[in-house]
């Protein structure tokens, strides 16, 4: 065993720790020293020693000889720490004279350290810790076993500052833990009580906290008696704040003194955010809000400039402009109308904002984020007032809205109450505008533009508070908004103010107020703002600064498709400024480009396939021709955007569009088709070729491009699939048996190898690009009868084939996806090939799936989705195949619908659902189906009911026990559910399944009662009960369970919860569209 310094091993010191008489502090003290030293070689030793010590019965009891006689200062916390988890773990089951003990130890100990100002500041973390040790020992006592101790504390604390010091530190910790900490740890009824008494005895704690901040001078007692009464100043009976000299003390005694103007403050932030009281209140705040101001204009005024005396001030500086942030906009938040509604508070209220402007303009995020809330609340509110309707579910950007913008406009007062200051918080929007998530090129630490590599998540949610605000101060005065904006853009133009920061928020701004303006004026504004930043991207020279103007100007054209659909000329620019961007050597310019080109094609596509004024022709007929040009240096993402932009374009068929559609696509599609003509030509020759890496590679680009366009362009794709579709197969079939062979050679390892892996990515793109192709087939090109002829037999043996004799982990997911998609597009269509689909798939799937709940995660919910849809578009399928397969349809059904993952469980419920539907509607299969399945089914989903894991499944729990309790109360079930030779004559299928169920319940719930399980067995053959009543008798009866009864069964209410989201969730969003501009232009649907 290791030794320690002084010759003994620690399983010797530990010998005579646990079975001495004597407790030899001066031997834990060695053993502590090794546990904390990191250069000890026994440590690891000495700490496992220090736990089994920790765990011994009874140790606690050495707690006090280890604190008075301990040198090492990790001893003694050590013997507190003992004493702590005997305090939570143990206390009720010491005896009462043991508890006092420790009582008194712990109030004894306290008060010896707290009356000596040496051993106060030497001893101070331990003191610190001694008191959490008593307010844990109150929450186990007080008040019931301690009722003195309030009284006691406050008459100790008026004998010596020192002390009074301490005992404030302990007032402090039991506010924290019984209002703020004890949720997790106490009951709720402990706490109750334990508020109640602090409540009551407020008094004496309220006379202590006034008794020391009027007579006592010690700085140190004073800061922590404000701290104490600012954790007590949320509860407390508000006569103690309003009815005496408190609010008086801390604005002209306190928040004067720069030493304690933080503490004060907080105190009267507090008090500031107390809201929803009576009126009569209201006076008193305002006399409050007036005071403070007074006192505030002495430190500064309101027309200091903040940013440079926060850059350079010292950290209790910042700490106080934050304060005052949350005081300021709290104040205002709680108490607008208040101060609107007292006409002496109208210049306090505008002094008090004109404040908090200035701290708006402190560059310092957390203090920003404080002043934010507050200048949303006031702009939305007010734009609430000036606009009545605006809660009405109008379209965006409506006429209607148009009106009732005029009518908003005609009246408003309050407005010009306030407009002095919301050009100050216009300025402040448009200055520090948080960046949007359509930007993709930002500033990285060392100063240079990057392109975005993560999304900030708090920034995307800062953008979302700052653009709702800004576009509610746009609506309350629009000219102001548009008067700041070209003014901060002449300056970026001329150079005065010219930066990359400056240029951004400005031109973040801008597009955010999208739709905010009425057309003529967004027209007006917009034009010399798009001319303006197009002359700044010629002027700039540099990468960096063109890679900023370029982000900018394309940030700003596709936040406005309005404007760009109305106006040609602009739209024509514009998009031929885009393809100049795809030439920059910038990446995240690139990226930009082809994202906002996608955007505008989405939004404007009928402008690009319809002859416009004054040109040619189409400019699609233009882009295809020039294409190559174009997208010479783009890199493959970014050239498959630009392919499904100009299949946006190609998606329009209105009957203003005369182009040559089939003819664009082809030619749209030339290089791709030329690069695989060559690829094949090669593969004729010599097959190998086709396994080549690089070949490989090029394949997987061609197919990704090909993806997307079928996904824009829609129907339209199948020309063009007809142009290599059975190449692509046979590349499939190719590929499939080269990996079948690579698996046959080295085993499973196989697909792990490079060349392997390549290949079986290749396959998924084709299976990828058929099931987008399937997706998007339909009329007119692409009926549904024509593909299931044309295209879905030679797909079934190249794909279906590989599939079932693959091994499991070869085996792609996609191919279940995409005949799950051939099912539900193609629905009757397709019934004769069901059987085939399900031979090949269906067996094999589902050993690999149900071997355990882990395994092959993406197989499992894709076979579901799979039988699902067969269920619901081709279920005489399910009848056209041999009986073991219809059992084992029925077997997973009910494996999925006990699986612990919720989206499986939940897409059994409802395969299960419409399989019963379906059965009911077809006579010739419904009788086998229940006298093979329906008792098994009702019993698995009783287990899946009173399973505590699957609550979330309720409702649907709930539908299937009605369904199929009323199939057999109503005799819609007439085989016999049981063996007629084991019942007695005259037994029906009803009283067969009462008796039954009844049984199975006794039997599995023992805690319940016959006449509970007789009165709920009753009930689910009630077949008045509508499915809100069959829920509500369920779930009084699983509630009544020992699983249920103790437990948060708030799951079970689920559908009524969602139902409720749901409602306001819409509320929210016809709240949103009727305000013009709060939509994004890519939330609203108008793609023509």
């Amino acid at each position: 065993m290791a030794t320690t310094t002084n010759g003994m091993d620690v399983g010797s010191i530990m010998q005579r720790l646990t079975q001495s008489q004597d407790f030899d502090v001066f031997l834990l003290d060695q053993l502590v020293a090794a546990a904390y030293d990191p250069m000890s070689p026994h440590r690891a030793d000495a700490n496992k020693a220090l736990m089994q010590l920790q765990g011994i019965d009874g140790m606690w009891q050495k707690a006090d000889a280890i604190m008075e006689k301990s040198q090492n200062p990790s001893a003694r916390f050590f013997g507190l720490q003992i004493l702590d988890d005997a305090i939570k773990t143990r206390w009720k089951v010491l005896p009462p004279d043991q508890r006092d003990g420790i009582k008194s130890y712990v109030v004894g100990k306290i008060i010896s350290m707290s009356s000596d100002e040496t051993v106060l500041q030497r001893e101070k973390v331990f003191l610190s810790k001694l008191n959490l040790t008593l307010v844990e020992i109150l929450k186990q006592e007080w008040p019931h076993n301690w009722p003195s101790f309030i009284s006691d504390l406050v008459g100790s604390s008026k004998t010596s500052e020192l002390l009074c010091e301490n005992n404030m530190l302990i007032l402090k910790l039991l506010s924290e833990e019984v209002f703020d900490f004890s949720r997790d740890q106490m009951v709720t009824e402990k706490v109750k009580t334990m508020k109640e008494s602090l409540n009551s005895e407020f008094s004496a704690i309220y006379h202590l906290c006034d008794f020391v901040l009027e007579r006592s001078q010690r700085p140190s007692l004073l800061k922590v008696t404000l701290q104490t009464l600012q954790r007590f100043l949320t509860w407390i009976p508000l006569g103690f704040i309003f009815q005496t000299k408190l609010i008086d003390i801390l604005i002209n005694k306190f928040f004067v003194e720069v030493m304690f103007r933080n503490e004060a403050l907080d105190c009267l932030t507090e008090i500031g955010c107390l809201s929803d009281l009576e009126p009569q209140y209201d006076i008193l705040f305002c006399q409050m809000f007036a005071s403070f101001l007074t006192r505030l204009n002495d430190i500064f005024t309101p027309e200091t400039d903040l940013a440079p005396a926060y850059a350079s001030g010292t950290e209790n500086d910042r700490l106080f402009l934050q304060k005052l942030s949350l005081f300021l906009s709290g104040f205002i938040k709680a108490h607008l109308k208040a101060l609107e509604g007292s006409p002496d508070s109208h210049q306090a209220l505008i002094t008090g904002l004109f404040y908090l402007v200035r701290i708006s303009e402190v560059r310092e995020t957390e203090i920003f984020r404080i002043c934010l809330e507050a200048w949303h609340m006031l702009a939305e509110d007010l734009y609430k007032s000036e606009h009545p309707y605006s809660d009405s579910s109008v379209l965006n950007g409506s006429a209607n809205n148009r009106n009732i913008m005029a009518m908003g406009n005609a009246a408003s007062p309050r407005k010009y109450l306030y407009s002095p200051v919301l050009n100050g918080v216009r300025q402040v929007m448009i200055a520090n505008m948080a960046k949007p998530e359509e930007v993709l090129i930002v500033e990285d630490e060392n100063g240079d533009i990057v392109r975005e590599t993560t999304k900030d998540t708090d920034v995307i949610a800062q953008y979302k508070t700052m653009r709702d605000t800004l576009v509610y101060l746009t609506h309350l005065n629009c000219e102001d908004t548009e008067s700041i904006m070209l003014s901060k853009l002449t300056e970026q133009v001329d150079g005065s103010a010219w930066s990359w920061n400056n240029l951004n928020t400005l031109c973040w701004a801008i597009g955010s107020i999208s739709g905010a303006m009425a057309e003529d004026e967004e027209k007006r504004f917009l034009v010399t703002v798009i001319k303006d930043l197009l002359g700044l991207c010629e002027q700039k020279r540099g990468k960096d600064n063109k890679a900023v103007v370029a982000s900018n100007i394309m940030y700003v054209v596709g936040q406005y498709p309005r404007f760009l659909k109305a106006h040609w000329k602009f739209l024509k620019t514009v998009v031929n400024k885009l393809f100049e961007f795809m030439h920059e050597c910038h990446p995240g310019v690139q990226d930009m480009a082809c994202d906002t080109f996608l955007k505008i094609a989405t939004k404007c596509k009928r402008k690009f396939v319809t002859l416009q004024a004054e040109e040619n022709t189409p400019f699609i007929c233009e882009l295809v021709d020039t294409l190559p040009s174009i997208i010479s240096d783009l890199q493959p993402h970014q050239v498959q955007a630009f392919y499904e932009a100009v299949g946006c374009m190609l998606n329009d068929r209105g009957p203003a569009v005369t182009i040559d559609r089939r003819g664009i696509l082809a030619k749209l599609m030339e290089l791709p088709n030329r690069t695989w003509s060559v690829i094949m030509e090669q593969a004729k020759g010599n097959v190998e070729t086709l396994v080549a890496p690089s070949t490989i590679k090029e394949i997987i680009k061609i197919l990704k491009t090909n993806n997307r366009v079928c996904g824009s362009v829609g129907p339209l794709f199948l020309h063009q699939l007809q142009v290599f579709f059975l190449d692509m197969l046979n590349v499939y079939k190719v590929y499939s048996e080269r990996i079948s062979a690579a698996i046959a050679q080295q085993g499973a390892i196989a697909t792990q190898m490079s060349l392997v892996r390549t290949m079986r990515s290749a396959k998924k793109e084709v299976l990828r690009l058929l099931i987008v192709f399937i997706d998007k087939s339909g009329p007119p090109e692409a009926e549904p009868r024509e593909v299931a002829k044309g295209f879905i037999p030679p797909v079934l043996d190249p794909i279906l084939g590989d599939y079932k004799r693959n091994i499991a982990g070869a085996r792609d997911p996609e191919v279940l996806t995409l005949f799950a998609t051939v099912v539900e597009k193609l629905k009757s269509n397709v019934v004769e090939d069901v059987p085939r689909i399900m031979e090949a798939v269906f067996e094999c799937t589902l050993t690999m799936i149900t071997t355990n709940f882990e395994d092959f995660p993406e197989h499992r919910i894709r076979f579901f989705e799979f039988l699902k849809a067969i269920n619901q578009h081709c279920f005489p399928a399910l009848f056209n195949i041999p009986p073991q397969h219809q059992k084992l349809v029925v077997d997973a059904v009910v494996w999925a619908m006990k699986h612990t993952e919720r989206n499986i469980s939940d897409t059994g419920l409802e395969i299960l659902h419409e399989l019963l539907l379906n059965v009911g509607r077809s006579p010739q299969v419904a009788q086998p189906f229940y006298r093979s399945f329906l008792l098994t089914l009702i019993q698995d989903v009783f287990s899946v009911m009173t399973d505590r894991l699957h609550k979330s499944g309720f409702k649907m729990h709930a539908t299937l026990l009605r369904l199929m309790f009323h199939l057999v109360q109503m005799n819609q079930v007439t085989v016999p559910l049981f063996d007629p030779a084991t019942q007695p004559p005259g037994q029906t299928n009803p009283a067969f399944l009462r008796e039954h169920i009844s049984s199975l319940l006794i039997t599995s719930f023992p805690n319940l009662t016959r006449a509970q399980v007789a009165r709920f067995v009753e009930g689910m053959f009630d077949i008045k009960m509508d499915l809100p009543t069959f829920k509500t008798h369920l779930r009084d009866f699983l509630i009544q369970l020992k699983e249920f009864s103790a437990e948060d069964n708030s799951e079970m209410f689920n559908d009524e919860t969602e139902q409720a989201k749901l409602q306001q969730e819409q509320a929210r969003m016809a709240q949103r569209s009727a305000v013009p501009g709060l939509l994004k232009p890519s939330e609203i649907d108008s793609d023509l």
